[in-house]
C-alpha cells in the first residue's frame, strides 16, 4: 500500500446519498480475487448505457472529473453488502479519497486498509463544497493528512478528525500485513525461541 501524500486535485461531485456497494461494483464483476482490475466497472450501472457507451448524464463521466483523486459523494456513502472489492474498485479508479457526512461502517474501515482516506464533514461543510464544485467544476482541493484539512480553491478550509493509529498506518502506507511486518524481528525471536524451548514440537 502506497504512503498517502499530501495532494491537490481535481473533486469530483457524486451529489448522492445512499450509494451502495452494489453500484460502487456490480455482482456480475466479484469474480476475481485480487485487487486490480477493477477500476473499469466502477459504477458500471450508472457510468455506461446498455449498448456499453459511456452515459453522457453520469455525473463522473463529465471532462471536468477526469483525473480526479477525491469523490465528494452524500450521506451513508458504501452502505449495502459488506464486499471490500467496493474500496478496490475506487482505489483501481484512481480515487483515495472520499468526502461525505457518513460512511456504512464496514466500508469505512475497508477504506483504510485500502489507502483511501474517508474524510467525514457536516451537512453545512458538504453544501459548501458542493456548491464551489458546481460553481466551478474541475476545481481542485488540497488534502494535508497530516494537518487534517481540506483547503478548497477559493482558500476555504475544512478541518476533519481521524484516528491516530488510521493516520499513521495511512501516512507510512500500511495496511494490516504491512502493519504486521513492522515487528518482523520481534516474531522471529519469539519463534526461534519456541524452537529452542519447546523442542519437542519440532521434532
Amino acid at each position: 500500500m502506497k504512503p498517502y501524500e499530501k495532494h491537490t486535485s481535481i473533486a469530483a461531485l457524486l451529489n448522492r446519498s445512499n450509494v451502495d456497494t452494489d453500484q460502487i461494483i456490480p455482482k456480475q464483476f466479484l469474480k476475481k480475487v485480487e485487487r486490480s482490475g477493477f477500476g473499469i466497472h466502477l459504477f458500471h450501472d450508472w457510468r455506461f448505457l446498455p449498448d456499453g457507451r459511456p452515459n453522457p448524464d453520469f455525473e463522473l463521466n463529465k471532462p471536468a472529473f477526469q483525473g480526479a483523486r477525491i469523490l465528494v459523494a452524500g450521506d451513508n456513502f458504501g452502505c449495502g453488502s459488506s464486499r471490500e472489492h467496493a474500496p478496490w474498485a475506487i482505489a483501481d479508479y484512481g480515487f483515495n479519497t472520499i468526502i461525505a457526512t457518513s460512511f456504512a461502517d464496514i466500508f469505512f474501515n475497508n477504506c483504510f486498509k485500502n489507502g483511501i482516506l474517508p474524510i467525514t464533514v457536516d451537512r453545512t461543510e458538504l453544501d459548501a463544497l458542493i456548491t464551489e464544485i458546481d460553481a466551478n467544476p474541475g476545481a481542485r482541493f488540497t488534502v494535508d493528512l497530516e494537518e487534517q484539512t481540506v483547503e478548497t480553491e477559493s482558500g476555504r478550509v475544512i478541518r476533519f478528525t481521524i484516528d491516530d493509529f488510521r493516520k499513521k498506518n495511512l501516512l507510512k502506507g500500511l495496511d494490516e500485513i504491512g502493519l504486521t511486518l513492522e515487528f518482523e524481528r520481534q516474531i522471529a525471536a519469539f519463534e526461534a525461541e519456541q524452537k529452542t524451548r519447546l523442542r519437542w514440537l519440532w521434532n
